[in-house]
């Protein structure tokens, strides 16, 4: 059935929601990838035929709507809080702010939908949390879900976690990315400052940005790739920025690690903070170094490979974009960081022509992605 049919027990246009969390205080959307995707997605309910209202829904932490004036001010839809989403929509989507049991029981009481959106790799986390003795994530609270949307990266891992933990239908949607975010942040960039990779430096400045706070995506392989490439040829690389490792560095097995390593010994590498990969790119990085495990899709590749920057990766999910080498070899990685400095500015408009021609599939506005949510949407209305 399409989405523009209209099964009696469904309202003609649907007010749809998307939880987000928001807390008092500073936040920003480059914290995690997850709230660029709250944006995307209701982006891409803006644009459905069976969508009458699009929101942004604040839950989760301690803040209120007024809180999130500066952290959403680029949202094209409105905020609202839980109550008012409550009396207001028929269909909720849980994305970054998870919602209590008594909320969504009361909700579907009403006669409204309710969809869990799983956007990490919660099985993997999940694991790590609870051996590990870590702060919780994923809630299993009984909250009764109509269905549980998850992305192709986790059909491995979660959709079976999933289907098990939630006792529900678990289905897998595209995974959406736009460049307005970060044309907007790059439009705020100082003067003289300006993102998207310019050929012709003698030698690379190498960025790592994987996050370092779950085992899906740390900086140990791509460490491994730049000592590989620096070993085989030490004229390469001027400098190594490992983002996001600085709560890593009195760490004794880290710091042993680190300290093996030539790039280290020789004066090439850093260990800092988190920052937006906008600014960052955009003053101190010519290259992109990456590595996941079993979470293939990441902004990150897309915003480099949106600005032009050469991205090696060991992702199966971005078609042939970027330099790739496989799984966790990281002397593969060395090679083809050799490759992409030795053929990336030869070969930059192809390059450039690659990536927009696939980022071109992940855009929320596309009517391929709008049909596909559309029809899990009428979906949840059929499957009654």
């Amino acid at each position: 059935m399409s989405a523009e049919q209209n099964p009696a027990s469904r309202p003609a246009k649907l007010r749809v929601g998307v939880s987000i969390f928001v807390r008092k205080g500073e936040q920003s959307v480059w914290e995690n990838g997850i709230y660029q995707n709250c944006i995307f997605l209701v982006m891409l309910l803006m644009r459905s035929p069976i969508v009458e209202a699009t929101y942004l829904v604040a839950g989760g932490g301690d803040g209120e709507p007024a809180d999130a004036k500066h952290f959403l001010a680029d949202s094209p839809v409105p905020l609202i809080d839980m109550n008012e989403a409550a009396a207001t929509l028929d269909v909720m989507i849980e994305m970054s702010a998870q919602l209590g049991r008594e909320w969504v029981v009361a909700f579907r009481e009403r006669g409204g939908k309710i969809v869990s959106m799983r956007v990490g790799n919660d099985y993997a986390i999940d694991i790590e949390r609870m051996v590990f003795d870590k702060s919780h994530g994923l809630l299993i609270t009984g909250a009764p879900y109509h269905e549980i949307w998850t992305l192709p990266e986790y059909e491995t891992t979660c959709v079976p976690y999933f289907q098990s933990t939630f006792r529900c239908p678990v289905r897998v949607v595209p995974h959406l990315w736009s460049p307005l975010v970060l044309e907007r942040e790059a439009a705020r960039l100082p003067e003289g400052v300006s993102f998207g990779y310019r050929p012709g430096r003698k030698r690379w400045r190498v960025g790592i940005f994987e996050p370092n706070i779950c085992m899906v995506k740390t900086s140990f392989i791509p460490l491994l790739t730049c000592e590989a490439a620096h070993r085989a040829d030490p004229d390469v690389l001027e400098h190594v920025w490992a983002y996001n490792t600085f709560h890593l560095k009195e760490h004794v097995g880290f710091n042993g690690f680190a300290h093996s390593l030539n790039i280290v010994q020789h004066g090439l590498t850093s260990f800092e903070g988190r920052f937006p990969f906008c600014r960052v790119v955009a003053a101190d990085v010519d290259v992109v170094v990456s590595h996941h495990w079993e979470n293939a899709q990441n902004y990150v590749y897309y915003e480099a490979l949106y600005g032009g920057y050469p991205l090696i990766h060991n992702s199966h999910l971005i078609d042939a974009c970027g330099y790739r080498y496989h799984d966790f070899d990281c002397e593969a990685g060395g090679r083809a960081l050799l490759q992409a400095y030795a053929e990336h500015d030869a070969n930059f408009d192809a390059y450039q022509r690659d990536a927009r021609a696939f980022l071109t599939q992940l855009d929320p506005e596309s009517e391929t992605n709008v049909q596909i949510y559309s029809q899990a949407i009428a979906a949840l209305y059929e499957n009654v």
